[in-house]
């Protein structure tokens, strides 16, 4: 199925407007039912673009049908600037598949080869997106921390702002994700004064004026959600995200999609732990995925309107 029967664009006009009005796309991992939904919602109700964000692994967990099922009961029209995006794709195979399937945007992850092979593996997956309408995002520099079984980098290496222009050029890809201290997961920052290193993402700004840059690992990471997750029984510790005004500067020097994955998770496994603590005797899972979706859904209406500044941006 091609994406344009399910309602979706690809990224092409989105990123050109927030390239125009410097804002940025929420690019905003799903992985149900409970979290298309809260994402699709929060969209609607902000009259924002957004992505919906689908890992290899969370493609895996959901199945082909299962998720395609579900975006088509969204009901989506072109309008409304909803985009469905693999992200971190590690082979041409798995970009291949998720243009076929009906996804409108693909990532081929190549980051961890060298920088010729990185470019001819990305430049055929651009080939084969742009051939059936879709847009396609490459990595250039290694983003550090721990996703899943799939996106997992214990070692960060810092976009070369001098190979930017060239990678661009020879992979025709129509946007980059670059590397300049953030990380996947829930520890993004070794301490509290650690910044993004806007040196880096200036002189790529200025290599490459109005390109779409992407910003992965970029989770804030609110320390709310940490709270109420480790009062109602878990233990995560020294978590540590990225500063909303850090976020906020990042996209007026030229970001122009954010990735966010790890608050998500967040946000819907606080909600979850609530529910089961408050509601010991509860076994019904409509009622505790409800919580969980509706963390995710206020969480989502937060980054929307707080961080990326695409609410009412519709036309």
């Amino acid at each position: 199925m091609h994406y344009t029967e399910l309602g979706l664009v690809n990224t092409t006009s989105m990123f050109a407007d927030a390239v125009a009005g410097r804002y940025a796309i929420g690019a905003f991992n799903i992985y149900n039912m409970e979290t298309l939904v809260a994402i699709a919602s929060a969209a609607r109700e902000t009259r924002s673009p957004v992505i919906l964000a689908v890992s290899e692994s969370a493609l895996e967990y959901m199945g082909d049908d299962m998720l395609m099922s579900m975006i088509a009961g969204l009901r989506l029209s072109p309008e409304e600037q909803i985009a469905l995006h693999l992200d971190h794709g590690h082979s041409f195979e798995s970009c291949a598949h998720a243009v076929d399937i009906g996804f409108s945007s693909v990532m081929i992850d190549a980051s961890d080869r060298p920088f010729d092979e990185n470019i001819d593996l990305s430049s055929r997956v651009a080939k084969y997106a742009h051939a059936h309408g879709a847009t396609t995002e490459a990595e250039l520099g290694t983003i550090g921390g721990h996703e899943d079984e799939f996106t997992n980098a214990y070692d960060q290496l810092c976009t070369d702002p001098a190979d930017v222009r060239e990678f661009i050029m020879r992979t025709n890809i129509d946007s980059l994700a670059i590397a300049i201290g953030t990380a996947h997961g829930a520890h993004k920052m070794r301490a509290p004064t650690d910044q993004i290193r806007f040196d880096i993402l200036g002189e790529i700004a200025q290599k490459v004026p109005g390109f779409p840059l992407v910003l992965h690992g970029a989770s804030q990471i609110p320390e709310l959600f940490v709270t109420e997750i480790n009062r109602n029984g878990g233990n995560i510790q020294n978590a540590r995200g990225i500063p909303n005004d850090q976020l906020r500067q990042a996209i007026l020097m030229g970001i122009t999609k954010i990735n966010v994955d790890s608050d998500s998770r967040l946000a819907f496994t606080a909600g979850v732990r609530l529910e089961l603590t408050e509601n010991p005797d509860g076994f019904n899972p409509r009622e505790y995925l409800a919580l969980g979706q509706s963390a995710v859904y206020e969480n989502a209406i937060n980054e929307i309107t707080q961080t990326m500044g695409s609410a009412n941006r519709l036309k």
